[in-house]
């Protein structure tokens, strides 16, 4: 969870890397933004190819609206330790272009053996046999890559929550854009604007709710140890997430009367549980930061009243306002970097309480204790510890 707003994606304060390190990281890139742009390039041949260029832009318009209030909510949702922007965009950008792209590929793949076996257009089988198990699991991936791209990103539910809501948000971005376009191709404006209330009005949260479940899951399994808990977490979050996605296809392919039904006696509720879960998970990451940090406190890393503004949203936000209104900028930054530093160390601690220590995680929690005495020494020169 380490890092420095407006730096490099090393963060201030890591050890220069080795050149094997800097060869390492340089040929990951690479093969993310090749990766990413063939993708890309499946994804805009598709939307070529199915809606045709005008539709096409129409679709990517109304498509991005929803993105407005998705995204921001998740974000909300992990106000105590916000993610770094970059690897938020590498979960965006897979979403809606790696997770959509295979979901293309392998649907289309799959419906047509079907139908090459069976002699008959398998279009509702598809939808609820077919489509939640492949598009599940092809955004289900993108959380594997944050865990590969950064460990210590993706260390509880919170951040499970976050992660899979924001892949989500793309994928169902990348899909509107064929949804509504082709809406539009069929039946005009009016077409655009029914798929555009269901897809982007009655169903915003959807697939960030399906695929939430595989991601508190995720979020589990990282506060177990090795073992049957953390391999069933995933897979059992992963199912849910299926069972979920296809029972919204049922309901999607069961007409009018059948939707409506499907929503008010299983979507809404769903959604409920939903915001209580992210609420609860939200409470239970505070209180996880007062109580790890408490543990640093009584060997004197830190003060009880910091302690106590760290575990508070509201507290932070003063805490930031006065840092710039007594330090300026710098004063902004150093603020940031605190609280960052701070939550990350939180739950690395509690990690480590879980038994989850090596050299590399005790390397990590003695870089956050330095970066958070560096911080605290520029809001407040002066000696430290």
């Amino acid at each position: 969870m380490s890092r420095d707003r407006g730096e490099s994606g090393t963060g201030a304060g890591r050890p220069l890397l080795a050149p094997h390190g800097v060869l390492r990281r340089l040929l990951v890139s690479a093969l993310l933004v090749i990766g990413f742009g063939l993708c890309a390039l499946v994804f805009v041949a598709a939307v070529g190819g199915s809606t045709g260029l005008g539709a096409g832009l129409l679709g990517l318009i109304f498509a991005a609206l929803p993105l407005g209030i998705v995204v921001p909510s998740f974000l909300w949702i992990d106000r105590l330790e916000a993610e770094p922007r970059w690897l938020l965009l590498v979960a965006l950008a897979w979403g809606a272009l790696v997770a959509t792209a295979v979901a293309l590929v392998a649907n289309t793949g799959t419906m047509a053996i079907i139908a090459g076996a069976t002699g008959e257009s398998p279009t509702s089988v598809g939808a609820v046999l077919v489509a939640p198990v492949v598009e599940e699991t092809a955004k289900g991936l993108g959380l594997v890559l944050v865990l590969r791209l950064q460990r210590w990103e993706l260390d509880g539910v919170v951040d499970g929550l976050v992660y899979a809501g924001i892949i989500a948000a793309g994928f169902a971005f990348g899909e509107n854009i064929l949804y509504l376009g082709r809406a539009f191709n069929e039946a005009g404006a009016e077409g655009l604007f029914a798929t555009f209330l269901l897809r982007g009005v009655v169903g915003p949260f959807a697939h960030p709710i399906f695929t939430c479940c595989t991601g508190f899951g995720v979020g589990v399994a990282t506060y177990r140890r090795p073992g049957v808990v953390r391999v069933l977490a995933p897979l059992l979050g992963w199912t849910l997430a299926v069972a979920l996605h296809a029972a919204w296809n049922l309901s999607a392919v069961a007409g009018l009367d059948g939707f409506l039904a499907g929503y008010l006696s299983m979507q809404a509720p769903v959604f409920v549980a939903f915001v209580l879960l992210a609420l609860w998970a939200r409470r239970r990451e505070a209180r996880t930061v007062v109580t790890e940090l408490g543990r640093y406190a009584r060997a004197g890393w830190f003060t009880d009243a910091e302690v106590w503004m760290l575990g508070s949203v509201a507290a932070r936000r003063q805490a930031l306002a006065w840092a710039s209104a007594a330090h300026g900028r710098p004063g902004k930054v150093a603020m940031t970097g605190f609280l960052d530093a701070a939550s990350d160390l939180a739950m690395l601690r509690h990690r480590m309480q879980l038994g989850d220590v090596d050299d590399a995680v005790l390397a990590e929690e003695r870089r956050l204790l330095d970066r958070v005495v560096r911080c605290r020494a520029e809001l407040a020169p002066g000696p430290t510890r």
